[in-house]
């Protein structure tokens, strides 16, 4: 990764909001959670514990929706073997009648109060239900409520490091997508884990206190079942993969196309955008298709199967009904018992996929709650801190990685009020010593003081206090001008901030707005030009009156004219200040107290633009190859 590349991490840290993330959700099928690929944990056990931990301190309402859904599940289970002495009675009382028995009749009044019965049943199992959800809606979001805050306090506890090596999107899929899993399935698939298993076990008892010999007629079909969801899930898992695969590859052209279209525009080839957009959506209706289709094989096969062994329930139900071995109130409730028996089997199947890609999702989490930490500040380092300017850096050393070393004996020696030029080719470490300085990064040896004062022994929010940065690639949330400039100082007052911009040139332009210092701007910010972008962060810094500046080449993008205005604020703004300038363009650092020439790492030549030209070496070589080019082009151009 590039110099530029990490001071851009850096000034990007903070997202802004309504930055998509980068992890997406695949659709979902039929039987969808045996026929999805399932992203499965490298250490179930472990994961599936820790998550627990987060559940224990609410074990008293947890255990309340264990009682809750054990009741509404065993009053749901018991309403069939009920309803069918209702059945029983108007069976029994309409052939009494046919044969003449003598008082023979249907008991209506007993029939009522079955009915009665069963309606407070059903409105009792409801409420439990109800009881249940509400208390387990409660928990799960209490509990991820949690997580949240606490991967949100670790992610600002992190080094920079940590955010060069990965993606936002990648960042941002643990902190949305795997926590919403997470969510999901402790509000629904606990319970449902809890109804499942009741269900098996109540409908299994009340199965076989019906009759035993039904009961093994109809779990003959069970294993039949299981065998066809296991082939057609097991099939149909490549068909969800290539679907997935070709959905990114469809998002990333989306999104690619749309975000540089005017590129696209530019060079006239729409035509083979839309051609590519057509291949790879092509290819994604033949995975989605096969992945559907073959998907929702599953639950015509589960019916026909069912319907066996619905019909040989009834056949043998109607034959033991004959016999007077058993009532047929009975066998109408043990053809319901049996209906009900294999949906719980199914569900606990997908409920423990979901549960696999659950801690999957759990197991990023930690992952990010694991990584190791900023140094923590001493417990003598300095809480406030106003320094003079003075910065020097000791013998330092310093490297991304311990195998490839940056800096080995960098000494640099700067004085309050003076205007430092960092420059040097790319990767040269121009970038790196801010990091350091900053302590975005440790060094690995020698120290860096302010004032004297190792940076150590000062805490990072005191130390980084006293730096304002205007950087080339400028940083603007979205929200109002007024609150843009004003995240420089918390307590600004309209007057602060207005001045500030009065300062840095920007006055002029926002008061042309329709909406002045109240404009809204969006979450580009692209809804102002460029030139006016960077005035906006110069305010900012000007009203947060840093002790030190770090301004990187903020010119490089703009006209001539706005260049005039950003160059005039941000003299404005170094005059009296230590300031580091980070130069790309050699033509704006010639008036530079100091100019640091860098490469690979380490200060080849330092001095005043003269010296150093005088010189001959390395600084001169760049320049002169930058104004020769200069020159050549205006003559041929």
């Amino acid at each position: 990764m590039s110099n530029n590349e990490r001071q851009n991490s850096a000034t990007n840290s903070s997202i802004r909001p309504g930055m998509r993330p980068g992890g997406r959700r695949g659709h979902r099928g039929p039987a969808a959670g045996l026929a999805m690929p399932v992203e499965k944990p490298k250490n179930f056990g472990k994961n599936f514990k820790r998550l627990l931990g987060y559940l224990k301190p609410h074990w008293l309402p947890l255990l309340l929706v264990l009682i809750a859904a054990i009741i509404g599940t065993i009053f749901s289970i018991v309403s069939p073997k009920i309803l069918g002495q209702a059945t029983t009675i108007i069976y029994e009382g309409m052939i009494g009648k046919m044969n003449n028995v003598p008082g023979a009749s249907i008991d209506f009044a007993r029939i009522r109060q079955i009915l009665l019965l069963l309606i407070g049943l059903y409105l009792t199992s409801a409420a439990f239900r109800y009881f249940e959800n509400y208390l387990m809606a409660g928990v799960s979001q209490t509990t991820v409520y949690d997580m949240r805050a606490e991967v949100s306090e670790k992610l600002t506890r992190l080094p920079l490091k940590y955010f060069d090596s990965r993606t936002y999107g990648e960042v941002l899929s643990r902190v949305t997508n795997d926590m919403d899993l997470i969510a999901g399935t402790l509000q629904q698939s606990m319970s449902q884990v809890i109804h499942s298993v009741v269900t098996i076990f109540g409908v299994l008892f009340m199965m076989l206190t019906i009759s035993r010999w039904m009961t093994l007629i109809a779990l003959v079909t069970i294993p039949l079942s299981i065998l066809i969801t296991r082939i057609i899930a097991r099939y149909s898992q490549k068909f969800f993969t290539a679907q997935q695969k070709e959905l990114g590859e469809l998002n990333g052209h989306v999104e690619e196309m749309y975000g540089g279209h005017l590129v696209v525009k530019a060079f006239n080839r729409e035509q083979s955008s839309i051609a590519e957009f057509n291949a790879i959506n092509a290819r994604l209706y033949e995975a989605g298709w096969k992945a559907q289709f073959v998907s929702g094989l599953i639950m015509p096969l589960l019916g026909v199967v069912n319907n066996i062994g619905y019909v040989l329930v009834a056949v043998f139900g109607a034959i033991f009904v004959t016999r007077g071995a058993i009532p047929i109130g009975d066998v109408q409730a043990f053809i319901q018992y049996s209906r009900q028996f294999t949906h719980p089997i199914i569900s606990t199947a997908n409920i423990a996929n979901i549960l696999q890609s659950t801690i999957a999702a759990a197991e990023r989490v930690f992952e990010i709650l694991d990584e190791e930490e900023e140094m923590a500040d001493s417990e003598n380092a300095l809480a406030e801190f106003i320094p003079r300017g003075d910065v020097r850096f000791e013998n330092v050393k310093f490297g991304y990685s311990d195998d490839d070393i940056l800096m080995k004996n960098m000494n640099i020696d700067v004085q309050a009020g003076q205007t430092i030029a960092i420059v040097g080719p790319t990767g040269a470490g121009k970038t790196t010593l801010v990091n350091l300085l900053m302590r975005f990064y440790e060094v690995q040896g020698g120290r860096i003081t302010v004032d004297g004062v190792d940076i150590l022994d000062i805490k990072r929010s005191a130390l980084r206090s006293i730096f304002g940065m205007v950087l080339q690639d400028t940083w603007l949330f979205k929200g109002t001008i007024r609150d843009n400039i004003a995240y420089g100082k918390e307590d600004a007052t309209d007057e602060e901030i207005i001045l500030a911009a009065k300062a840095a040139y920007a006055d002029h332009f926002i008061r042309t707005l329709p909406d002045g210092y109240n404009t809204i701007l969006n979450e580009e910010a692209s809804n102002i030009s460029q030139g006016q972008r960077q005035l906006l962060t110069i305010a900012r810094a000007i009203l947060a009156d840093p002790a030190i500046l770090i301004l990187d080449e903020a010119t490089s993008s703009v006209d001539t004219r706005t260049e005039i205005l950003i160059q005039r604020a941000m003299s404005r703004l170094m005059k009296g200040r230590t300031s580091f300038v980070i130069a790309h363009r050699l033509s704006t650092v010639r008036d530079a107290d100091l100019i640091l020439v860098m490469n690979k790492g380490d200060v080849v030549e330092k001095g005043t633009n003269t010296e150093l030209l005088s010189k001959g070496g390395f600084y001169a070589e760049i320049y002169n190859s930058q104004f020769a080019g200069s020159e050549l082009y205006s003559q041929t151009g």
